[in-house]
């Protein structure tokens, strides 16, 4: 059952590449590394298309 569509799905994508991204590469890549891991969070929600925060407060960002 997906509870996270649309916009917000796109941009938990894009934020999670980005984070991920900024982690590997860079001039600070070992202080970032530990903060940076938390880019898988917003990328795994996304691709999945639910999120169990959503779940607990019982939001949903899709239209059905």
């Amino acid at each position: 059952m997906a509870n996270v569509c649309g916009i917000d799905k796109t941009l938990r994508i894009v934020v999670g590449v980005v984070v991920l991204a900024l982690t590997f590469v860079g001039p600070l890549t070992e202080t970032l590394y530990p903060w940076g891991l938390i880019g898988l969070v917003p990328l795994v929600t996304g691709l999945m298309g639910w999120c169990p925060a959503y779940l607990i407060f019982g939001f949903k960002s899709c239209k059905t």
